[in-house]
């Protein structure tokens, strides 16, 4: 039987006892009051110093919902008002609807009155004897709140925030349920889970996430990876040419991601029909240029440096300004004087819209000063009906007109005639004006711009594990197999020495993008591998194979060395070509990166690649000037020096060196073709 004894009893009811008295006692020193809000003061013992924010967001909530939890008070020593001890917030809110006048100044407030001496206690245990809800809690509450049918616009009001917030709450909570539980666990940050929710393929974002190494899973890689295919309408020239609602009217896809700031976040999905409406934009400026009398005209949206490096230039004439253009361009220099004036001026006051909108000011005198720029430069008829004109799309967004583009047999004609014309005397390249010369680098600057090609290069080996490893085979090959002891068979040096100095010959390599990357890389590994021989070993072996192939693909990538000492070597092209080495990633022109380290001549004919119309007006500047002007012209053009465009260069240089095999190095060629296959076979797996 279940009996109790009598000394069971009687402590039961001991304890009854005791607790009804301090019931009792707790009831006797609190009470629950109605006060009005005009007399509610804030309280200097509420524990709480900090936390006042959102004060509107709170107070549209309680508009909304009402007061769902009292105020906890102290009688004021004057004996008409009180103090709150605990819900600062809350009174803040109140106050502030009080002054928008949406509530009574007397409207009365439920607040808990307690015992002057237990004010800072009741405080301390209101902010301490809480839990907050778990992150994946909150997430999930957002998304029942829709499940129940109310509306967005609902929600947001009964909290105080924007739609857009309890969109991004929404999307957060649709993201693979096994990323919220690593979230959940801390082992998936919160920007992560932003960048990944880009997209609402569950699998896509595991893959993404769980399918990447350790140091390839920042925000933006993440972002990066699940919209390689797609165009970032803020970056790309093009989709800002032809405007994402003319492509969304024509019916093109569009991506937006919810998480990013008004000017970003908007990727383009039908990159075709994106190019096919810039063409027909650009339809209109090819008719008028060629209407000019060219031989040829077309409408490239996305021609590059490289492409337009196919062609030669003719040379072009700039005629002196009549007296109406000259009054004009004098005027507009003007003007854009004091404009540039007004924005370098330190002690003025000026808030970035009106800074921005000066810019745009500067930029419509700018376009105006080109389009009379253009109009002065002349072509002889001769030129004019052999060339032909790219009409494009320029880094900004805007047209550009690429005119005097000459193909191999039209600038032979010019040439042959050339000689004609002056009796068959002299070479064909002092012979025609209209081709000009090609000076060359010096041997400094070649060094620093191929220490640039090699950290661009490294940088990409590190993200080929497989390219990587096809490398560090052929090397060991060559030594093993092939008994080659010659170094110019590969660019890897097997004894692992990083190649640490390139700074000795590019002093801005410290701020490069793909140095400062693979030191990153390098980093992360380093902080997470044992430095202890065994240890590291030990470590290793447990790697899965993936994982080691990342870390191989950095250590081989560190040896990379195609340091060159002149602009026609190209080091290690099958190697640039297996990883898709494109420099327009990794370097862009500027005056201390390049112009100021060539000659007059060679910075106009850079010049003549990306703006030719400006060839004549640079023509009189100072060489400090020019390069100047170089950098600014240059910037989103796409130019590149000879030692970084494309590997067509290269494989001729390859090809003439690999063309007559000594006698006896069969065994060594066939060797260099067995990896060279495996390149090639490296390159399509990791395209």
């Amino acid at each position: 039987m279940n009996t109790a004894t009598f000394e069971e009893t009687t402590a039961i009811a001991t304890a009854v006892a005791v607790a009804t008295v301090g019931a009792s006692a707790v009831a006797a020193s609190q009470q629950l009051l109605l006060i009005p809000l005009s007399k509610l003061r804030p309280s200097s013992r509420n524990v709480r110093k900090s936390g006042g924010t959102s004060i509107p967001e709170l107070a549209s909530s309680i508009a909304r919902v009402g007061l769902l939890q009292n105020l906890t008070v102290v009688a004021a020593p004057d004996g008409e008002h009180y103090e709150v001890v605990a819900g600062r917030r809350r009174l803040a809110a109140l106050k502030l609807l009080a002054k928008r006048r949406k509530l009574a100044r007397d409207h009365e407030v439920h607040c808990l009155l307690v015992l002057d001496d237990a004010a800072r206690t009741v405080s301390l245990t209101e902010n301490v004897q809480r839990e907050a809800m778990s992150p994946i809690e909150e997430l999930f509450a957002w998304k029942d709140l829709v499940a129940e049918g109310r509306p967005v616009e609902d929600i947001a009001a009964d909290f105080g925030v924007t739609p857009l917030v309890v969109q991004r709450r929404l999307k957060l909570a649709n993201v693979s349920p096994r990323l919220l539980a690593d979230f959940g666990m801390q082992a998936v940050t919160l920007e992560q889970l932003m960048a990944l929710a880009i997209t609402d393929d569950h699998a896509a974002q595991e893959a993404a996430f769980y399918e990447s190494p350790q140091w390839q899973r920042s925000p933006e890689a993440l972002r990066d990876h699940l919209t390689s295919e797609e165009i970032d309408a803020s970056r790309d020239a093009v989709a800002r040419f032809v405007g994402a609602d003319a492509y969304e009217q024509a019916g093109g896809g569009v991506r937006r991601d919810l998480f990013a700031d008004e000017r970003s976040g908007v990727f383009l999905t039908d990159g075709a029909l994106l190019d096919a409406l810039a063409r027909d934009k650009l339809a209109p400026v090819a008719e008028q240029v060629r209407a000019e009398g060219w031989a040829w005209v077309d409408a490239a949206p996305r021609a590059t440096s490289s492409d337009l490096y196919q062609f030669q230039r003719a040379r072009s004439t700039r005629r002196e300004p009549g007296k109406t253009e000259a009054k004009r361009i004098a005027k507009l220099e003007e003007q854009q004087a004091k404009l540039q004036e007004r924005l370098d001026d330190e002690n003025e006051d000026m808030a970035d819209e009106q800074a921005q909108t000066l810019q745009e000011e500067m930029d419509e005198l700018g376009n105006e000063l080109d389009a009379i720029e253009q109009k002065l430069v002349e072509y002889p008829p001769a030129v004019v009906a052999l060339a032909g004109a790219v009409v494009s799309v320029d880094h900004m967004g805007g047209v550009v007109v690429h005119r005097g583009l000459l193909r191999e047999e039209p600038a032979k004609a010019l040439r042959e005639q050339a000689r004609h014309e002056e009796g068959g005397a002299g070479d064909s390249s002092d012979a025609s004006a209209e081709i000009p010369a090609k000076p060359g680098i010096s041997e400094k600057l070649a060094k620093r711009l191929s220490a640039h090609r090699t950290a661009a290069l490294q940088a990409e080996v590190a993200r080929h594990p497989q390219v990587a490893l096809v490398a560090l085979v052929h090397r060991l090959a060559l030594r093993v197999i092939v008994d080659s002891y010659g170094s110019g068979g590969s660019p890897v040096d097997v004894s692992a020495t990083p190649q640490d100095g390139l700074g000795l010959h590019a002093p801005d390599m410290g701020e490069a993008p793909a140095a400062v990357g693979l030191r990153k890389v390098r980093q992360a590994w380093a902080d997470r591998l044992p430095e202890g021989p065994d240890a590291l070993f030990a470590e290793l072996l447990a790697f899965p194979q993936q994982e080691l192939l990342s870390l191989l693909a950095v250590c081989v990538a560190c040896t990379v060395n195609v340091l060159a000492s002149n602009e026609e070597e190209v080091p290690a092209a099958k190697l640039a070509r297996a990883v898709n080495l494109d420099m327009h990633d990794w370097w862009t022109p500027t005056a201390t990166g390049y112009f100021e380290h060539v000659s007059k001549a060679k910075a106009l004919e850079a010049v003549q690649s990306f703006a030719p119309d400006q060839v004549n007006r640079l023509g009189k500047l100072k060489k400090a000037e020019i390069a100047s002007e170089a950098e600014r012209l240059a910037a989103g053009s796409g130019w590149l020096p000879v030692m970084f465009r494309g590997q067509e260069a290269a494989a001729a240089v390859e090809a003439e060196t690999q063309a007559a095999p000594e006698n006896g190095a069969c065994a060594d060629a066939e060797g260099k073709g067995a990896v060279e296959a495996e390149v090639h076979e490296g390159e399509h797996a990791t395209a």
